[in-house]
């Protein structure tokens, strides 16, 4: 088959790979009919993730039709349409139980799977990830074997097309979990920072929540723009606004927001000493984002992290964010239990994930795609890509 595979930093390609098969009984083989290019991705396209091989397929994001199950699974068959959850979970494991999916203690048997000296254990593995996170093989490519396959998939009604159901495998519960862990209720003013495709997509939650006011932060006009003109959002363009939470907690009668929600994550551009920090690998992830947050958000409230951050943070300001007595939920998204209640609300017309796409091409074209995004050119918001 073909699929879109790693090479190194700013080196990927679509090659010929082998066919997946089934594995274990709960497995299936997946035909993917639509696939897209996350802004995590991007973190793996730039080198920043350890322990990516040569050959690895990338991507997470991906849905398509049943092709083959194995003899353990119980209620999918061949023919069925699915969207796929990027986290892996067993369903059975501790965590699994508690709907913490993202935390399941079993799937994840690649190179980060060892519980480390802390006794801290590792999380769920991703699709199309690193080794860090299980190896597994991701859906950027013509077929791909689902594990867990009792667990994960959801079938999609064919009166929706792909583009509507597509980002239900991660960046629409990762903006609707944001959203919940910001205490988005009716009234709420919130902040949000990074205008990417899950940032449009907490915005789109928040709204569907019953959000007042939502600032958005970002410095590109054209994802400003399209935020303010669907989602009502009042846009911050830091390029042209030096503090962004200064200028936020002067817009909210000095206090600040409710909540922020940071959707920019470790490579967040900071001031050229935290640059330089992050280069020698002094420090594991930029805290400009997270700085703003606590600064922009109100006392008592809260700042939702859906951004990913990996290693040490200096400069986190602690002190400040206890005076303010303020509350921090982060995390992966716990995609699973999610999914069916995202998947209603689309059905009734309150959400359209599919409106953030901007480009559409083949598989045969992803590096194109990765380029695109990754450049932010030709005013790109969303990639998907069609095996």
């Amino acid at each position: 088959m073909r699929a879109l595979t790693y090479h190194g930093s700013k080196d990927v390609r679509v090659d010929t790979v082998p066919d997946p098969t089934l594995a274990a009984p709960d497995d299936l083989i997946l035909r993917v009919t639509a696939t897209a290019i996350c802004g995590s991705d991007l973190h793996l396209y730039r080198g920043k993730i350890p322990d990516l091989h040569t050959g690895d397929v990338l991507g997470h994001e991906f849905m398509g039709v049943v092709e083959e199950v194995g003899s353990g699974v119980t209620d999918l068959r061949p023919g069925d349409r699915v969207v796929v959850p990027f986290v892996i979970a067993c369903g059975e494991c501790f965590h699994c139980k508690l709907a913490e999916h993202a935390a399941c203690e079993t799937t994840n048997t690649g190179k980060g799977a060892a519980v480390n000296q802390k006794g801290i254990r590792p999380p769920a593995a991703l699709f199309g990830y690193s080794h860090l996170y299980g190896g597994v093989s991701g859906g950027q490519a013509e077929y791909v074997r689902v594990p867990k396959a009792n667990v994960g998939p959801l079938r999609v009604p064919d009166a929706l097309p792909d583009e509507q159901v597509l980002f239900l495998s991660d960046i629409l519960p990762t903006g609707y979990q944001a959203a919940i862990n910001a205490g988005v209720k009716p009234g709420s003013t919130v902040a949000i920072f990074g205008a990417g495709p899950v940032g449009l997509m907490a915005a789109a939650c928040c709204r569907l929540l019953g959000a007042e006011t939502i600032f958005m932060v970002d410095h590109l006009a054209y994802r400003l723009a399209f935020a303010a003109q669907t989602y009502g959002v009042t846009p911050v363009d830091f390029s042209q606004i030096e503090d962004p939470a200064e200028y936020i907690i002067t817009q909210t009668n000095g206090r600040g927001v409710d909540a922020s929600i940071e959707a920019v994550g470790f490579e967040a551009e900071g001031s050229a000493l935290e640059s330089a920090l992050t280069t020698l690998k002094v420090e594991g992830s930029s805290g400009v984002a997270i700085r703003q947050c606590i600064a922009a958000t109100r006392r008592c409230g809260t700042v939702s992290i859906p951004g990913v951050y990996a290693g040490y943070l200096h400069g986190f300001l602690l002190g400040d964010a206890f005076d303010k007595g303020l509350t921090f939920k982060m995390g992966q998204t716990h995609v699973q239990g999610l999914m069916p209640e995202l998947l209603d609300y689309i059905g009734e017309g309150a959400l359209n994930p599919g409106v953030i796409i901007t480009h559409r091409l083949p598989l045969e074209e992803a590096v194109r795609g990765y380029e695109l995004f990754d450049r932010k050119e030709e005013d790109c918001r969303k990639v998907i890509l069609i095996p």
